[in-house]
């Protein structure tokens, strides 16, 4: 369920501070823990190092991110590979040939 049109967005007011003191020149990267936080138009330009859970993964925002949370843009789960033991020997073969 997404959140109320009458509350608003979310920003967390830590982030708005921080963003306010720094100019986005895209070289200083904002840490965050604040994954819910929605992306405003004053955040374009900014670097956020968003946290996943493990370490920060650096998000550069741009006007096509507006309305859409600081989380989807820093994946919680790292995808490895479909397959078994099968898959792997199918591999192998297919790196000798």
């Amino acid at each position: 369920m997404s959140r109320s049109s009458k509350k608003g967005p979310y920003i967390d007011p830590k982030l708005l501070k921080k963003i306010s003191k720094i100019k986005p020149d895209g070289k200083t990267v904002i840490k965050t823990w604040s994954r819910d936080s929605e992306i405003s138009p004053e955040m374009v330009g900014h670097v956020f190092g968003v946290h996943n859970g493990k370490d920060f993964i650096e998000v550069r925002v741009t006007e096509d991110m507006i309305g859409h949370r600081l989380g989807e843009f820093s994946p919680t789960r790292k995808f490895v590979r479909h397959g078994g033991k099968i898959q792997k020997e199918l591999e192998q073969k297919a790196k000798t040939k």
